[in-house]
């Protein structure tokens, strides 16, 4: 924070609840009903993803739109449109900061930040400490982070404030004190008996108090739900994100969380964040049942339209790549060249997909599926 620690305001301001964590009780009356609604909307949610026959189809669009809505909730502005281009644009290799906003590389940042920890874990890395500063470093790596010691835990006391930037509204357990305050999150995370919807509300408000980095604590905190609820065998694949409800509610989310510190309510904090899971994932299951009935019309649409064997390969790629370059579509695909080149014009002249950009010189032509970019756009 550039104001100096003596013109911030601190009468309003909630401190970090030393030697209260983990809970000694929760009150788990008044949290069972809304504990169950949440498991029960959950498991829906997931009993349908598991029938999906290809669930990257849904997976890559939900992830787009978690960077989107989580960076949009730390002011970063961007668009699915301008996410999905940048991607037909550049592989995750590649990051270009002279012709893109800066708002569309941090968004990019988090997106790549949250599938390589999920690739981390997919391969046998552990949620843990080590793997939470790796996707923080990911997540930095470009642009205005860059500057705020990515993968590296806070060494100077930081602050939450208000719009103004000089009310503070919570100040996070001190810099000393962090690591101590880290081992016992991940402690708490790999041995607690609480059930694990509870286990991952707690920690993600205690994450959110020890606000261990300099920048990007709530990105960082709203992806370790997910890694959490995949980990612990809640949800079959990380496809579960929490932003687009915590957003929406955000003036009640910071209260909430605040409650905690300031005094002691771990339950109406559990409450809320029950609450938020059940809501997203009544959301998550109607935008999941709209891509899959999507999914099956436009099988039927692309058989009729290509008349060949490539078709559903086709579709496939479209909907895990809807905004695309001709280039990638013949790379990537697996489809010959000629076979390819041929597919999307029959695509073009339905109305399937639609020209973004025309080719010029070298460059080839951008196209987007529109039908799955209207389910999906925030």
């Amino acid at each position: 924070m550039s104001i100096p620690t003596s013109e911030l305001n601190f009468d309003r301001a909630a401190y970090y609840h030393e030697g209260k964590f983990p809970p000694a009780e929760l009150g788990y009356k008044a949290l069972m009903p809304q504990l169950i609604k949440a498991t029960d909307a959950v498991a829906r949610y997931d009993q349908m993803l598991k029938n999906m026959h290809n669930s990257e189809i849904l997976l890559a669009p939900l992830r787009n739109q978690e960077a989107v809505i989580s960076s949009r909730m730390e002011g970063t502005v961007s668009t699915m449109d301008e996410i999905l281009k940048y991607e037909a644009e550049y592989d995750e290799n590649q990051t270009d900061t002279t012709n893109t906003r800066s708002e569309v590389i941090e968004t990019i940042l988090y997106q790549r930040a949250l599938k390589a920890a999920q690739d981390a874990m997919n391969s046998g890395q552990p949620l843990s400490q080590f793997l939470i500063r790796s996707a923080h470093q990911r997540l930095l790596s470009f642009g205005r982070g860059a500057t705020k010691s990515p993968g590296e835990f806070k060494t100077e006391q930081n602050y939450l404030a208000d719009r103004s930037k000089r009310n503070v509204l919570f100040v996070p357990i001190s810099p000393e004190k962090l690591q101590e305050g880290m081992d016992r999150l991940f402690d708490y995370l790999n041995t607690d008996t609480d059930p694990p919807l509870i286990k991952a509300g707690i920690s993600h408000v205690e994450f959110e108090s020890l606000h261990p980095f300099k920048d990007g604590n709530g990105r960082i905190g709203r992806m370790i739900v997910t890694l959490f609820l995949w980990s612990s065998g809640v949800i079959s694949a990380p496809h579960f994100y929490l932003s687009g409800y915590l957003e929406e509610n955000k003036d009640e989310y910071i209260d909430t969380m605040r409650a905690v510190s300031e005094r002691g309510d771990w339950t109406a904090w559990c409450i809320f964040f029950l609450t938020a899971v059940e809501n997203q994932a009544i959301r998550n299951l109607e935008i999941a049942e709209n891509i899959r009935n999507l999914y099956e019309r436009m099988k039927q649409e692309f058989s009729d339209t290509l008349a060949s064997k490539w078709s559903v390969s086709v579709l496939d790629f479209v909907f895990t790549n809807p905004v695309f370059r001709n280039n990638k579509f013949t790379s990537n695909s697996g489809i010959p060249t000629s076979s390819a080149a041929k597919f999307t014009r029959l695509l073009l002249d339905k109305k399937l997909l639609v020209e973004m950009e025309s080719p010029s010189g070298r460059r080839p032509a951008m196209y987007a599926f529109e039908p799955l970019l209207e389910l999906l756009r925030v």
